[in-house]
């Protein structure tokens, strides 16, 4: 048969799968679903860039004004939304759309949805130089705010509260292991505990239902000498992903070392894949996606834009490099307040 009859015989299903993985996923998530049906070589290129989740954007707090941007790096877009009722905060974490915020002046400490404009108000409290996190939305009765602070290396003070309540409870626990609290520390609420990365990489676990306090007996994750350089302790992330614990570690310009907790044998394992996962790091809350554009799997997205506002920073597992390169990666000098990640409204419409 010469090379024009089988050149004939061709059909759709015989498209090269980079060809068709490129059609697939500029489709709907329906369209892409049909289209899988269709044969086994259509399934395996639908299913690799099905995008059934959103990722979360980068939300900026401006240094005067109230006008506060919100960048996509899905869609690389940047919207504007005028938020007066923030004046005066300070921003201190992030989950299921809302953030915390902190009022230095009068330690008010409340709730707030920028899409929806909800206003959730908890009792005044001082919070100095610890990190505070929440375990979901305001709106649920199982809301738990949790905060912790050395008094020594093997004294700790945590508080906790919850919307409705009239004060915080403060109580103190004693540490088998030094744990030392600092606004670098980094926590994460996963399978119903408060795990928190002190500043040297020991890990702290709080039961809020148990009221309970331990420091896990788990060694600080392994890094290359060179990463012991000037602020690398400043330079880690912490998030979660279906009740794994992961800690991104970076310095300078080297490139970013993952580590995820291996809950069975206590020790920190190297990951070298994310398993097309997407990690989006930033100084107070980190946050994982999965289903996401190919693009952008099996990478970290950190919270730096570049190129006049049209590319985030991110570093690629499979290609183990940075995107876009030649750019500082000085996330130990970053502002810690200065932006975070927030997952989006459903509906767009409500504000653009």
């Amino acid at each position: 048969m010469n090379k024009k009859a089988m050149l004939e015989m061709q059909t759709w299903s015989d498209l090269p799968i980079e060809l068709l993985e490129l059609i697939f996923c500029r489709l709907s998530l329906e369209d892409n679903i049909r289209s899988s049906i269709a044969c086994k070589r259509w399934n395996t290129a639908a299913i690799s860039v099905r995008v059934v989740n959103h990722s979360p954007w980068l939300m900026y707090f401006p240094k005067f004004g109230n006008m506060y941007e919100f960048y996509d790096p899905a869609q690389r877009k940047t919207y504007s939304l005028e938020l007066p009722e923030l004046y005066g905060s300070r921003v201190c974490y992030t989950k299921d759309g809302w953030l915390l915020l902190y009022r230095p002046r009068t330690n008010r400490v409340f709730f707030f949805n920028p899409f929806s404009r909800e206003v959730v108000k908890l009792p005044r409290f001082e919070l100095t130089y610890q990190i505070v996190a929440f375990s979901c939305a305001p709106t649920s009765n199982t809301c738990v705010v949790f905060t912790v602070r050395h008094i020594s290396p093997t004294i700790v003070a945590i508080s906790t509260c919850h919307p409705g309540a009239t004060e915080w409870v403060t109580v103190n626990y004693q540490n088998r292991l030094p744990f030392v609290s600092s606004i670098w520390n980094k926590i994460v609420f996963c399978n119903g505990l408060f795990y928190c990365l002190s500043l040297t990489g020991w890990l702290g676990v709080f039961d809020p239902l148990e009221h309970t306090w331990n420091v896990l007996a788990v060694p600080p994750p392994k890094c290359p000498e060179n990463f012991f350089a000037k602020n690398w302790w400043k330079g880690k992330f912490m998030s979660e992903h279906n009740g794994d614990i992961l800690v991104i570690y970076t310095c300078c310009s080297e490139n970013p070392i993952i580590f995820k907790l291996d809950q069975s044998k206590m020790f920190w394992r190297e990951m070298k894949t994310l398993d097309g996962m997407t990690l989006f790091a930033s100084f107070l809350s980190s946050h994982s996606r999965s289903d996401l554009p190919g693009m952008m799997r099996n990478s970290v997205y950190f919270s730096k834009v570049r190129f006049f506002g049209k590319r985030c920073i991110s570093y690629s597992l499979d290609d183990c490099r940075y995107y876009p390169r030649k750019q500082c990666h000085d996330w130990g000098e970053q502002d810690p307040f200065e932006n975070i990640w927030i997952e989006p409204p459903e509906d767009l419409s409500s504000f653009i």
